[in-house]
C-alpha cells in the first residue's frame, strides 16, 4: 500500500499509453495539484509532454492539430460540460481521455454525441483523485470542511469520492468502522458503503486479507495540531508552511530569486527523505555533514587542467549541480528555521505546550503561561495556542483563569480572530464533545525529556506528547479496539487479522501523525497503515477549520468565562 506509487503508476501510462509523439497534458486546477506531487517537470519532459494547459483557461492558445492531447480531469459536471466544447471545437489532433474517479454513464454519452470529428482514442477512469504526499499519508485537499459542526455537504460528497479513489487505486474493498461519537464521521461512512454497493463490479478484488477503513473526527484530538513540531517536515509546515510540496521562502530578506520558493519532495530529494522524520537537532548534525561532503567534492574539481580533468568535471556537472541546490535550499530552510526558533522563543514555548498536554500542574503551568504572555518575543500566534491548550486542559477546573488569560491576549492586542479562538475550540472540541479523556491516559505518565544534539542553540526540548491516533492504532492492531466506541458499520465484524488499514481524520491530519503511522509501520511490518485526511493542518490551518465549524452555533462558553 503505497498512495505516490499508485498515482505515479496511473499518469506514467496515461503517457505511454498514447504511442511515442509530442504530447499536451491538459488538466483542471486539481488534478494539475495530483500530477505535480508526484511528477517532477522534467520527469514529465521525458515522457514527450511539451506541453501543459488548462481545460478552464479564459483564454486557449491557437489550434495545434498535430499534438496529441492526454486529457487528465475530475468528472465534475462543469469539467464535463468544458470538455465538451473542446470536442466540439478540437484544438489538437486525437484526444485521449482519463478521468480522476468514477463518471456517469450519462455524462460518457454528452462526450460521445460532442466528438461530432471523431478525434476522441480513449476515455477511461484512473483513480488518482486525492493528493499522495507521502507514501503512507494522502489529502483530499479540503481546507474547512464543516459548518455549524456538521458537513457542508459539497466536503462530504468531495471527501467520499477522494477516498473511493483510494480504494479503488489501493485495489482494496474493505471493512469500514467508525467513531461513534461523530455523526460526520458515521455520514461519511455510510456514503462510502453507498457507493461501494453501487460500484460493486468495480471493488471485485483478490484480496488477500481483509483490509479495513477506520474514519475518524478531528474534535476528539484538537490538541495535536495546536503544537509546535520539532521533526523535519513537520516543522516546516507548522513553521513555515508546506502547500502541494511547495515552501514559499520569499519573505527572507535578500535570499536569491532561485530559493524564493523551494520544493521539498521525499520523491525527488534524497537528503529530504532521508532527513524528513529526523528532530532538529539531528537536522543540524545531518545539514553539516552535507556541506562537508559537497565541499570535499567541490574541492575535488577546481584544479581542471588536463583535457580528462574537463571531461570528469562535464560529466559530474548534473550531479554537483544538483547537489550544490540541495545544498543551499536545505540550509536556507534550516537556517530560517533556526532563526525563527531563536527570535520568538520557541524552545520555552514549545516545553510549556508540552508540560500542559501530559501533566497536571495548574498553578505552575498558568504561572509560566502568564509569563510567556507578557514576553514581546512571544508570537501572537504562540501566546493564543497556550491559552487554547490551557482552556482545552483546565475547563472544567474550579479555579481556571480562563477569561484572564483571554484579557492577556486582548492587552497584547492579539487580533480578534486569535482571542475568540479560545471560546471556539470549546464549542468545536470541548470535554463534553470528546469520546477521549486526552489530558488522563496512560501515556501522560510515560514522560520522557529528549536532548538535542547538534545544534546550536538547541538544548532541552519536551517532545513527551504522542498523538491520539497512536493508541487508537496500537488497539486496534492488538485488536483491542472498543467495538462499541468505534463499531462497524452494519453488522459485520473482521474475522482475520488486520493488516492493511486505511485511516481517515475527517477535520485534517498533521505531520505528527502522519510520523506516528511511518513508525508504527517500522514496528509491526505485518501491517500496512495508511493516513489520510480532508486537509494536512498546521496552526494557521486548524484555526481556520475551527472558526468555520463553529460559524453559526451560539457561544456557550463566552459568558460562563467572561
Amino acid at each position: 500500500m503505497n498512495v505516490v506509487t499508485a498515482i505515479k503508476h496511473y499518469i506514467t501510462r496515461m503517457t505511454e499509453e498514447s504511442g511515442p509523439g509530442m504530447k499536451v497534458l491538459l488538466m483542471d486546477k486539481q488534478t494539475i495539484s495530483i500530477v505535480s506531487l508526484v511528477y517532477s517537470h522534467s520527469e514529465i519532459l521525458m515522457k514527450e509532454v511539451y506541453l501543459f494547459d488548462k481545460i478552464d483557461a479564459q483564454v486557449r492558445g491557437e489550434e495545434l492539430r498535430h499534438l496529441k492531447c492526454i486529457v487528465f480531469i475530475r468528472p465534475t459536471k462543469e469539467n464535463v460540460a468544458l470538455l465538451c466544447n473542446e470536442l466540439r471545437n478540437p484544438k489538437y489532433g486525437i484526444y485521449y481521455i482519463y478521468f480522476s474517479n468514477i463518471i456517469p454513464k450519462a455524462d460518457i454519452k454528452l462526450l460521445a454525441e460532442s466528438d461530432e470529428q471523431e478525434v476522441v482514442r480513449e476515455v477511461q477512469e484512473y483513480y488518482a483523485d486525492y493528493l499522495a504526499i507521502n507514501p503512507h499519508l494522502f489529502s483530499i485537499g479540503i481546507n474547512s470542511c464543516a459548518e455549524g459542526l456538521t458537513w457542508n455537504p459539497v466536503n462530504l460528497h468531495r471527501s467520499c469520492e477522494g477516498i473511493i479513489s483510494v480504494l479503488l487505486s489501493l485495489k482494496k474493498c474493505p471493512y469500514i468502522r467508525y467513531q461513534s461519537s461523530s455523526e460526520m464521521a458515521k455520514r461519511l461512512s455510510e456514503k462510502i458503503r453507498e457507493v461501494l454497493i453501487k460500484e460493486s463490479n468495480s471493488f471485485k478484488f483478490r484480496q488477500e486479507s481483509d483490509p479495513l477503513l477506520l474514519i475518524l473526527d478531528r474534535r476528539d484530538d484538537p490538541v495535536t495540531p495546536l503544537l509546535n513540531q520539532w521533526t523535519y517536515q513537520a516543522m516546516v509546515h507548522e513553521i513555515l508552511g508546506i502547500n502541494n510540496n511547495r515552501v514559499d521562502l520569499s519573505h527572507i530578506q535578500g535570499i536569491s530569486k532561485e530559493l524564493q520558493e523551494v520544493v521539498l519532495s521525499a520523491e525527488h530529494d534524497e537528503f529530504y527523505a532521508e532527513a524528513m522524520y529526523l528532530n532538529f537537532g539531528e537536522i543540524g548534525q545531518t545539514i553539516k555533514e552535507l556541506m562537508e561532503e559537497f565541499q570535499r567534492k567541490a574541492k575535488k574539481h577546481q584544479k581542471v587542467e588536463s583535457i580528462a580533468d574537463m571531461k570528469n568535471f562535464v560529466e559530474a556537472y548534473p550531479l554537483f549541480k544538483k547537489m550544490s541546490g540541495t545544498v543551499s535550499k536545505h540550509v536556507t530552510v534550516v537556517g530560517e528555521l533556526s532563526n525563527l526558533v531563536g527570535n520568538h522563543n520557541l524552545l520555552e514555548v514549545s516545553e510549556t505546550e508540552q508540560e500542559l498536554c501530559c501533566q497536571n500542574e495548574h498553578s505552575n503551568q498558568l504561572q509560566k503561561i502568564k509569563k510567556l504572555l507578557n514576553n514581546p518575543k512571544v508570537r501572537d500566534i504562540d501566546a493564543t495556542r497556550l491559552v487554547m491548550l490551557y482552556a482545552l486542559h483546565y475547563e472544567k477546573h474550579t479555579n481556571n483563569e480562563i477569561g484572564t488569560l483571554v484579557e492577556m491576549l486582548k492587552k497584547r492586542e492579539v487580533p480578534e480572530k486569535y482571542t475568540k479562538l479560545v471560546y471556539s475550540i470549546l464549542e468545536y472540541s470541548g470535554i463534553n464533545q470528546r469520546q477521549s479523556n486526552l489530558f488522563d491516559r496512560e501515556a501522560v505518565a510515560k514522560i520522557t525529556k529528549k536532548l538535542f544534539k547538534g545544534l546550536s542553540g538547541v538544548e532541552n526540548i519536551y517532545t513527551q506528547h504522542n498523538p491520539l491516533l497512536s493508541e487508537t492504532l496500537e488497539d486496534l492492531i492488538k485488536g483491542k479496539l472498543n467495538t462499541q466506541t468505534f463499531p462497524y458499520l452494519g453488522q459485520m465484524t473482521m474475522t482475520k487479522r488486520i493488516q492493511d488499514v486505511i485511516v481517515f481524520i475527517i477535520g485534517g491530519a498533521t505531520y505528527e501523525e502522519s510520523l506516528a503511522v511511518h513508525n508504527l509501520n517500522k514496528q509491526n511490518p505485518s501491517v500496512k497503515i495508511i493516513l489520510g485526511g480532508t486537509t494536512v493542518h498546521n496552526f494557521e490551518s486548524f484555526c481556520n477549520e475551527i472558526i468555520s465549524a463553529t460559524t453559526g452555533i451560539v457561544p456557550r462558553y463566552r459568558s460562563r468565562n467572561n
